[in-house]
């Protein structure tokens, strides 16, 4: 089996407006990385268009209908100060919870020995009825339920090392002690939640960093809090939210970490996931707005998972 990488041209036609970090050039500089040799036995397919009803396994249908009908002809329409519809964002995030969707079937079957989702707009900042942070729909949950009710899996592990805390994650599954939500991220930063207090219903353990914060204390977080977390729960997929905008460059974030720190991140979930549930992962992109760092991190994520 190998390691299968969901991506379409329509993320592209989600707009955003001029200067804006989450841009359509992230995904052109991550695939212009995975031209390399290293990445040519990847099972390469286009992301199905998903539909409303994916979404509604964690939003509202009032919710999910505001969005579609917020979507504008022409031009570019403001959900908040950061979040930004465009004609082409409904397809966008569609096939953004297909690649979800079928990434999830794929492993499941054994088709794939896991799955990496090069999608956009980003998901983990959406709560159950609001869009902020530039998602629209949290497509990591909604991954999560999807594997529950098509695939009856009991535990589901969420791990989220995007240097923003997953707030609309968090908040999707506070009192549901079926999915693990376990996050390393910079505090404080937007959107301000993720403290090492917020347990939920036992099912929520964060690891936040403080500006500055290198390779190092990053691991040391990882091992203590996150891996120890996953282990204890035995999950029966592994689903990870894939930002990498904890990378030095970054610009919105201030923590120092390299391209490498993300591929041992990756080999540690593959040892567990190895263990719990025969290899399952499933990873979904999230932020990284450096585009040297996005494409480098991301690449030596995928890289690792080819490993598997």
């Amino acid at each position: 089996m190998t390691t299968l990488l969901l991506h379409h041209a329509a993320f592209l036609d989600h707009k955003t407006p001029p200067g804006h970090p989450e841009r359509p050039d992230r995904l052109r500089a991550l695939h212009t990385a995975l031209d390399n040799e290293t990445f040519q036995t990847l099972d390469r397919q286009d992301a199905p268009l998903g539909d409303a009803g994916m979404a509604e396994l964690v939003h509202p249908d009032h919710y999910v209908a505001m969005i579609r009908n917020a979507v504008p002809e022409e031009g570019l329409t403001r959900i908040d100060a950061d979040t930004v519809v465009s004609p082409g964002s409904w397809e966008a995030a569609m096939r953004a919870l297909g690649a979800a969707a079928f990434a999830v079937d794929s492993v499941m079957t054994g088709k794939a020995a896991n799955a990496f989702a090069a999608t956009r707009p980003p998901g983990h900042h959406a709560e159950t009825a609001t869009a902020m942070g530039f998602c629209l729909f949290n497509t990591v949950a909604a991954a999560a339920r999807y594997a529950q009710t098509k695939h009856g899996l009991e535990r589901i592990a969420i791990v989220d090392w995007d240097v923003h805390h997953g707030n609309g994650t968090q908040e999707i599954f506070w009192s549901d002690s079926s999915v693990l939500y376990a996050s390393t991220h910079q505090m404080p930063l937007f959107p301000g939640t993720g403290a090492l207090s917020e347990t939920g219903a036992g099912n929520i353990v964060n690891a936040p960093l403080s500006p500055g914060d290198n390779s190092e204390r990053f691991r040391e977080a990882f091992r203590e809090r996150i891996l120890k977390s996953v282990t204890d729960f035995s999950p029966d997929l592994i689903l990870i939210s894939a930002g990498f905008d904890a990378h030095h460059l970054d610009p919105l974030g201030q923590i120092m970490l390299t391209a490498e720190d993300f591929a041992w991140a990756t080999g540690k979930l593959m040892d567990i996931a190895d263990q719990s549930c025969d290899g399952r992962i499933v990873s979904l992109l999230e932020g990284g707005y450096d585009l040297t760092g996005l494409a480098e991190s991301a690449a030596a994520h995928i890289a690792q998972l080819m490993q598997g």
